[in-house]
């Protein structure tokens, strides 16, 4: 084992090093710091919500905190260890890295937290950085879509894992760089927060997964059937091993988050619904006509409790444009 690898010697399994053997390394201490203070600010932010009297999910908190404890499982917990002897123990980390941390936090909605409980300048400056341009360019689909699966094709194929498992300061930033595409990838396709560029239908959301299962499968087949290791540290049996649990889990994690979005989209058909049927009653109680609201209108706004951030009764938001105010999209 070459000496940069120092605190990721070899270590073979056993139920007791599954359970002692976790990273104390400064980056894995510096993750769990910032999965802590994150969780603080979280239960902090959803306090002061019931305090001014509104009431924040406590599905999303539970879902947030569990993204935390994926992302901190994948790069402190003995998993971290073991990717240093078996090729399964990164194959999970990625899983854990990539497709169950970052949906999970999606669904706890932080940034809408954020803003319900943020200063007036906090709130400016955090609409002001999700309606840039950089971020509009860096969120478009297609940018995503080469962040997210190109880079598993290319570090999995090819003799990136093993210099990165050779150099762990490189494997620590490929892994922050993975959670960064993650995160790209599943805000907008099951996430509760309101999207400012790219929004995506329900049905696009759950096509958009859809599209993916093959690309996965792909790679998975390809460390399947390949004839050499995925790096020098990894037996050929353990790259074989890795390969099918990198197929079934993606696949599987990718049907399972189709869930969350159908129940998304039969909720907002139910809201569709009673708008309409309020509309009719007062056009009715009025004895005029109906008024038919135009496709932009009923994405522009929406009453309030329809989405995840709420407001007083009868108030409609509109949605994350530029020259929104945060006082008047988020109250």
């Amino acid at each position: 084992m070459p000496e940069h690898m120092a605190g990721m010697a070899q270590v073979g399994f056993s139920w007791h090093h599954l359970l002692t053997d976790w990273q104390l390394s400064p980056f894995a201490l510096f993750v769990l710091a910032v999965c802590l203070a994150t969780a603080v600010w979280y239960l902090n932010a959803s306090w002061k919500l019931a305090a001014r009297g509104r009431r924040w999910s406590g599905g999303r908190t539970l879902s947030f905190l569990g993204g935390l404890l994926a992302i901190d499982l994948a790069l402190q917990s003995s998993v971290a260890t073991f990717t240093a002897s078996y090729f399964q123990a990164h194959v999970v980390q990625h899983l854990l890295l990539m497709v169950i941390g970052p949906p999970l936090l999606a669904l706890g909605a932080p940034m809408t937290l954020a803003l319900q409980t943020s200063s007036h300048g906090t709130k400016v400056r955090l609409l002001g950085i999700l309606n840039s341009r950089p971020f509009k360019a860096i969120t478009h689909p297609i940018v995503v879509w080469g962040l997210y699966y190109g880079t598993m094709f290319a570090f999995f194929l090819t003799f990136f894992l093993g210099y990165a498992m050779e150099h762990m300061w490189v494997m620590d930033l490929v892994n922050l760089g993975f959670f960064f595409a993650s995160t790209l990838f599943w805000w907008p396709i099951v996430s509760l927060d309101p999207i400012p560029h790219w929004k995506m239908s329900h049905g696009t959301r759950m096509g958009n997964l859809l599209i993916g299962v093959p690309v996965e499968a792909f790679l998975g087949l390809a460390l399947v059937s390949t004839t050499h290791s995925a790096a020098p540290m990894y037996s050929l049996s353990s790259t074989h091993s890795g390969g099918a649990i990198l197929w079934v889990g993606a696949e599987v994690f990718t049907f399972i988050a189709i869930i969350p979005i159908f129940l998304q989209w039969v909720r907002a058909d139910e809201r569709q619904a009673r708008r309409n049927d309020a509309r009719l009653d007062a056009a009715a109680a009025a004895g005029g006509a109906v008024p038919v609201p135009t496709l932009a209108e009923e994405r522009s706004t929406e009453p309030v409790g329809a989405g995840p951030v709420g407001a007083e009764p009868g108030r409609r938001r509109s949605a994350w444009l530029p020259q929104t105010r945060p006082e008047d999209a988020f109250g």
